[in-house]
C-alpha cells in the first residue's frame, strides 16, 4: 500500500498512470495471476497476442526479458504504440499484424504466450510451437463456450495441465 493515498474509484499501479485507455484493458488482479502462474521473469520471453492498450505487455515487460506485442487492428496498434513509448520500456517490439496467420518468432524460443483476443482457439497451435518445453500458453475470455474451445484446441496441440481460473477483487476496507 502507498504511504500516502489519493482516493480514486479505481486503483491502478504507478506503472499504469498517464496512459491512455481504448478497449478493455487487462487489469492488476488478472496480471498478476499471469506471473505467478507462469512463473516469467528475467531471462523470459513472451509473446502477447490482442495488445489492445499494452497495459498486459508494460507489466510483462517490467517482469520479462523481452516483449514481442501483436495487434491486427490499427486503431488499438497506434494507442499501444503511444502506451509502450510513454512507458520507455526498451524490451517490447510492437507488431502489427494477425497471430493466426502465424507467429514471427522462432519455434522454442518462446516462455510465455497470452492470447487477449475473440478466437484466441485459432491460434493455439502456432502457440504451441513457438513455446519452449514447459511453456505456457494463457488465454483470456469472458464467455464459456470461448472458454471451452480454446481448451479443447490445447488439448488437440498436445498441451498438458489445462485450468481454467476467474479471478474476482472484493475490495473490504
Amino acid at each position: 500500500m502507498p504511504h500516502k493515498i489519493k482516493q480514486t474509484d479505481f486503483h491502478l499501479p504507478k506503472l499504469f498512470t498517464g496512459l491512455k485507455r481504448g478497449p478493455q484493458a487487462m487489469l492488476p488482479k488478472d496480471i498478476g495471476l499471469v506471473i505467478a502462474y507462469s512463473g516469467i521473469g528475467k531471462e523470459s520471453t513472451v509473446v502477447d497476442a490482442g495488445a489492445g492498450s499494452a497495459y498486459l505487455a508494460l507489466a510483462l515487460a517490467n517482469v520479462a526479458k523481452q516483449v514481442y506485442t501483436y495487434e491486427i487492428r490499427e486503431d488499438f496498434f497506434k494507442l499501444a504504440a503511444y502506451n509502450i513509448k510513454k512507458s520507455c520500456f526498451l524490451n517490447i517490439e510492437l507488431i502489427s499484424g494477425d497471430i493466426i496467420q502465424g507467429i514471427r518468432q522462432e519455434p522454442g524460443t518462446i516462455d510465455l504466450v497470452t492470447l487477449d483476443m475473440p478466437n484466441a482457439d485459432l491460434a493455439v497451435r502456432h502457440a504451441f510451437n513457438c513455446l519452449k518445453t514447459g511453456g505456457y500458453c494463457l488465454g483470456f475470455m469472458p464467455h464459456v463456450e470461448q472458454v471451452a474451445k480454446f481448451a479443447a484446441e490445447c488439448r488437440a496441440c498436445g498441451f498438458t495441465d489445462i485450468f481454467t481460473l476467474e479471478s474476482i477483487v472484493r475490495e473490504m476496507l
